[in-house]
């Protein structure tokens, strides 16, 4: 292993490192078969379908260990910086709850910033995980549940619109995805007394509400399945979104991972099925119109989200898969084939299929999964209400048809609430534990890990302990490197095929936000979104950054 030194070289000294004149040396493995641009990372995931593969194959496994730091962007706040950037034509755009950026993705000189003031926030986290961008515009949410769209020239302000989920307890942290003419978001708030989650696609061009998805219906069977007893007189809460969706180009296919339903603890508050909470959920991309679902964690009582980005792919075999990692500790990975067949049915009505679970393997530590919580002695339970897979979810790397997931390993002890307590407000925190009831394991306790799966059948190829969690994003590349950080401020190279920690160096903040590989100034650099402090996450960072690393030549 390498440990590299850090901060050697700063945005004056960024010339060094990069070629003289316009053409790139950045070595790519082949034509991407996804259409995006080899030296762009134009999505949250890179590609639509979520793959988080990087075709470069500049930095590999002969020269990552002279990997070092060209650039680094400081920003003048310090934030829950869990954005995942974008980069197109050497332009860098990222965000937080507030903020808009953009800089020069080779250099981090500063194109442009622009603040948008929240006079009445939805409450919960200060955060924002990201941008979208198609045409020349950059998209985002806000905390008070507006999207926006911004120039991305200059970044002002293209249309600003609310949309019609606005309340207490609701806001729009999650990255959209944005394709043909179209932007996608959902709205969070599944911990939040009486919000449910909805998913939106407005006009790129004017912001009007395309059309609306409630993961909750309003009538029908699946509402119904939350009205069991005494169920019936408490408000439905939960099935919301924080984290970005994926999309299958060819078949117009949109998956969206729904959230908890609430109280997030005390199930016998919502004694159903409490559809379609938790699940990884398929929709027709131009309609809205729900074609297939699996509701993968089922009356949960654990604050078990089905919440992460779930890679929309085709493994070696040649199955249509989506890979879905999330709080559960369970890297769940289901069979789409039939979805697409579905779609071009076109007026086809029903009730939606199912999406069948082609295996399922652990990320985490799992312990007392099936152990009902107490309302007279606390249960402690793993992975815990901030383990498993957080905001970023599995990458796939077609090279060496592998899924790569990282994840928290922390553990929660909960007690539940007396019986028959009181409902909070519309919009308050629910979670359904006694007063002093819920609390995570140290913080000294909490731990990381990356883990390579086979991903025909879920067999471990390797696995890497983490001294701290692994939140941030996973990327694999063509030159057999998988890149991600932990939430000590340690940012890694895997060797792809054996798990060997190639470099490693301490970026000096907590990490969980994006790592993505582009090319800019003509050679294949790595940017991580560094520093992230949020009262629920330890660590704590004094500063943000976007730090740019590369080869020195």
């Amino acid at each position: 292993m390498i440990r590299a030194s850090r901060a050697i070289i700063r945005a004056s000294g960024a010339a060094a490192l990069v070629a003289c004149g316009g053409a790139s040396t950045a070595s790519v493995s082949s034509t991407p078969a996804s259409g995006v641009p080899a030296g762009d990372w134009p999505s949250y995931n890179r590609t639509l379908a979520g793959d988080r593969f990087s075709p470069l194959a500049e930095i590999d496994r002969s020269n990552v260990a002279s990997m070092r730091e060209v650039c680094t962007y400081t920003l003048p706040e310090v934030a829950a910086l869990q954005a995942g950037p974008v980069v197109i034509g050497g332009a860098m755009y990222f965000s937080t709850d507030t903020m808009t950026y953009a800089i020069d993705a080779a250099t981090c000189a500063e194109k442009w910033k622009r603040s948008r003031h929240v006079a009445t926030p939805g409450g919960g986290p200060a955060v924002n995980r990201g941008v979208a961008y198609l045409d020349g515009r950059v998209f985002r949410g806000t905390s008070d549940t507006h999207v926006l769209a911004l120039d991305a020239a200059d970044g002002h302000t293209v249309w600003d619109v609310p949309l019609d989920v606005a309340g207490p307890g609701v806001q729009l942290p999650m990255a959209p995805i944005a394709w043909k003419g179209m932007v996608f978001i959902g709205n969070a708030g599944g911990d939040r007394a009486g919000v449910i989650g909805h998913v939106y696609a407005l006009d790129a061009a004017t912001g009007q509400v395309t059309w609306k998805f409630d993961v909750i219906p309003a009538s029908g069977p699946a509402h119904d399945t939350w009205g069991h007893g005494a169920a019936a007189t408490y408000p439905i809460s939960g099935g919301a979104f924080w984290t970005s969706f994926t999309l299958d180009e060819t078949a117009g296919v949109l998956f969206v991972s729904s959230g908890n339903p609430a109280p997030d603890f005390d199930s016998a508050m919502r004694d159903g099925e409490n559809l379609y909470a938790n699940s990884l959920i398929a929709l027709d991309a131009t309609s809205g119109r729900m074609l297939a679902f699996n509701q993968l964690v089922k009356h949960d009582f654990h604050d078990w989200d089905v919440d992460s980005p779930s890679p929309a792919v085709t493994i070696r075999s040649g199955r249509a898969v989506v890979a879905s990692a999330n709080k559960d500790g369970l890297l769940s990975v289901v069979d789409r084939t039939r979805v697409a067949s579905r779609a071009a049915a076109n007026g086809i009505s029903g009730a939606p299929s199912q999406l069948p679970v082609l295996y399922q393997v652990a990320t985490t530590t799992r312990e007392n999964v099936d152990v009902p919580l107490s309302r007279d002695r606390a249960t402690r339970f793993c992975p815990g209400i901030l383990g498993g897979a957080e905001w970023n979810g599995a990458a796939y790397d077609p090279t060496r048809n592998t899924f790569f997931v990282g994840a928290n390993d922390w553990c929660s002890t909960v007690q539940l609430q007396r019986e028959n307590s009181p409902v909070p407000r519309i919009g308050a925190a629910w979670f359904g534990n006694a007063q002093g009831g819920q609390r995570m394991d140290s913080a000294t306790a909490a731990k990381g890990c990356l883990t390579a799966f086979d991903a025909e059948n879920g067999n471990v190829r390797w696995k890497f302990q983490a001294p701290k969690p692994v939140l941030a994003g996973v990327t694999p590349t063509a030159g057999g490197l998988v890149f991600t950080a932990d939430l000590g401020g340690d940012v890694y190279a895997f060797d792809a095929d054996n798990g060997q920690a190639r470099w490693q160096v301490s970026a000096g903040q907590s990490i969980g936000g994006g790592v993505v590989s582009y090319v800019a100034g003509g050679h294949q650099r790595i940017g991580v979104a560094s520093g992230m402090r949020s009262p629920i996450w330890p660590g704590g960072s004094q500063s943000s950054h976007v730090v740019v690393y590369g080869v020195l030549r």
